[in-house]
């Protein structure tokens, strides 16, 4: 394999892992805080329920 094959490869590759770290560091920091912060608001809604219930 020739020099601008090992290249093309190499780049092809650094590019899909950049893509993959990428999207997993989105999910990290914006979609599971928003998952968690609606369960949590989720939770306190049927707390909320419960003591209106309860009285």
């Amino acid at each position: 394999m020739n020099k601008f094959g090992k290249g093309l490869i190499t780049g092809v590759l650094g590019t899909v892992v950049a893509t993959v770290g990428g999207i997993f560091a989105i999910k990290k920091g914006i979609i599971d805080p928003e998952i968690k912060k609606e369960e949590f608001i989720n939770e306190n809604r049927r707390k909320a329920a419960r003591k209106r219930v309860s009285h």
